[in-house]
């Protein structure tokens, strides 16, 4: 049976360590890291994500500055909010929830971000750096799947890593990280020839391709560590509704090595990389080291 990869114990201990360095500037530097969230709009997962980024913002001693825009909001007064965020020293980190309204070209408000304030990652020049192996600020879910990566196996030079999906949030960036790592990566997708053969090859698989439990436990090879990123929400024979990843958990843990659950595996760990990228930004901003 495969060791749980706990992302809930992950994240606390991350967050715990996050807080401390914070407080350290605040008691060596008078900094105070500030993350800034826009939420245009009612869409309601967003609103619970906006609220849980507010309150895990303060709870790691960070000011969190939040601005809730109107559905109907104008892409001019968008980004208008936008470049006052740019060039306001107090905010080391900004953050536009995405989706957005039809009206309002997503690429246009995401690169319209401060590149050094661009906590998401999403920023071309920040992508651009990630895929020729530069410093630059790297997108949370990535960035935290990794992290729990090189905790549970310490280095992944030389293993063979799949990533099944392509998106620009998940699966470009989560290739260009095991790269980085000295991985010989596979990308996969929907039209891949032999997903599962693919997969069976894999010493690291991470699932990030928005189908319910699309990945059984015999793609998997014996003995690997499965990186679920999938979060989706299915029904239950009695009207009912659950979490599952895009790995069918049961039988791939009898065969892996070890795996994220959903929930409480990668979910948690997007956040707390959202308040590191804020704390490194703060630093960097005022050029000054990360407190160890």
């Amino acid at each position: 049976m495969a060791t749980i990869i706990d992302g809930k114990a992950f994240s606390a201990n991350l967050r715990g360590e996050i807080a401390r360095k914070v407080a350290l500037l605040k008691q060596d530097h008078s900094l105070t890291p500030g993350l800034a969230v826009v939420l245009v709009g009612e869409d309601p997962a967003s609103q619970v994500y906006v609220r849980s980024k507010g309150k895990q913002t303060a709870e790691a001693g960070m000011i969190s500055f939040e601005h809730k825009l109107d559905a109907d909001t104008s892409q001019q007064d968008l980004l208008a909010l936008i470049d006052q965020l740019n060039s306001d020293p107090d905010v080391h980190g900004i953050l536009v929830q995405l989706p957005l309204p039809d009206h309002i070209d997503e690429e246009a408000v995401i690169n319209s971000i401060s590149v050094d304030k661009d906590v998401d990652g999403f920023h071309l020049s920040n992508v651009g750096k990630l895929s020729i192996g530069a410093d630059g600020i790297v997108p949370c879910t990535p960035l935290g799947s990794l992290m729990m990566l090189k905790d549970h196996l310490g280095d992944l030079s030389g293993m063979k890593a799949i990533v099944v999906g392509r998106s620009n949030i998940v699966g470009k960036p989560m290739a260009a990280l095991l790269l980085k790592e000295s991985c010989t990566v596979t990308i996969a997708h929907s039209r891949t020839r032999d997903l599962p053969g693919e997969c069976r090859e894999a010493d690291i698989v991470v699932a990030a391709v928005g189908r319910p439990e699309m990945v059984k436990g015999d793609w998997i090879k014996p003995g690997a560590t499965v990186i679920d990123v999938g979060i989706n929400r299915i029904e239950n024979e009695d009207g009912s509704t659950r979490l599952v990843g895009d790995v069918e958990f049961d039988s791939a843990a009898e065969v892996a090595g070890a795996i994220t659950p959903v929930p409480g595996g990668v979910g948690p760990m997007t956040i707390a990389c959202l308040l590191y990228n804020t704390l490194q930004q703060a630093c960097r901003l005022n050029g000054l080291e990360v407190p160890e």
